[in-house]
């Protein structure tokens, strides 16, 4: 059994994976994607790949390389590619009957004016290909859309260039993060912060959650509408109960473990192994 490991930067995370991997007995296929050179016949001996890249592009291009090739991914090509795009993620969404935020999309700087003020403000502004809270936008006003809505059309690029639009969600200062492997919801932590982004690489700080039903299932859903595997779901509490704000297709870990009390490299790991042992 030859487990392939993709991967950029050794982050903490992948440390761990490698701690896991190693106690079951298992030593992964390092793969750099910095230095992967593949054609289109053929791709490294190994009997299933796990992804771990930090970017992007290079996540998605080499899954369906390696798919392409016969390798099975974990997680697939078309997950990465729904969970890597947060118009596809909401369509896929929307698609299930999952709850999530109302959502706006327009290609222009006026009809995004016209699509904020058509949500009602505040609205949140997000980069349709974004991770760890970067680049988003609290629009409170029509002085403050105008004024970001000019700044992103005049930066011009791919990030700028298609306006995703979501009503703000009162949150009241925190949001769930749930852990997601196979069939099963594994963990939750919630992520707390004065500030209205709750990303823990914006500094909010981790805390326990409990699994409770109404998280399980709609953790459960979200993932089977992207595609199942191992994702992380992000959850906001409203009024109207549990909505889904995004899933992630490379998940972080790092500050969950002690957290929550689960170990989730080595769930992860038994996960993976049996995978690899069904192909």
């Amino acid at each position: 059994m030859k487990i392939g490991l993709l991967h950029s930067l050794i982050r903490k995370e992948e440390k761990l994976l490698l701690e896991a991997f190693h106690a079951a007995g298992v030593e992964p296929v390092m793969i750099d994607d910095r230095k992967l050179i593949m054609d289109f016949d053929r791709a490294p001996a190994i009997d299933v790949l796990v992804e771990r890249s930090i970017n992007h592009s290079r996540a998605l291009h080499a899954l369906r390389l390696f798919e392409s090739a016969g390798v099975p991914c974990i997680n697939s090509h078309q997950v990465a590619q729904i969970c890597g795009d947060k118009l596809l993620t909401t369509a896929a969404l929307k698609d299930h009957g999952i709850a999530q935020p109302a959502c706006r999309v327009a290609f222009t700087e006026e009809s995004a004016l016209d699509a904020i003020e058509e949500l009602g403000y505040p609205v949140v502004l997000k980069p349709a290909v974004g991770s760890w809270g970067r680049l988003l936008s609290k629009i409170n006003d029509r002085d403050a859309a105008e004024t970001v809505l000019e700044h992103k059309t005049v930066l011009g690029s791919y990030h700028h260039s298609i306006f995703y639009i979501q009503q703000y969600v009162e949150k009241k200062g925190r949001d769930i993060r749930s852990f997601v492997v196979g069939d099963d919801c594994i963990a939750a932590i919630y992520r707390t912060s004065d500030h209205w982004i709750t990303n823990t690489a914006r500094g909010a700080v981790a805390s326990k959650c409990e699994v409770s039903n109404e998280v399980a299932e709609i953790s459960l859903a979200a993932a089977a509408a992207v595609g199942g595997g191992i994702v992380a779901v992000d959850l906001f509490e409203s009024d109207d109960g549990l909505l889904v704000n995004e899933v992630n297709y490379t998940m972080e870990f790092r500050n969950s473990i002690d957290t929550t009390g689960i170990d989730i490299p080595a769930v992860v790991v038994d996960y993976v192994i049996k995978r690899a042992r069904a192909c």
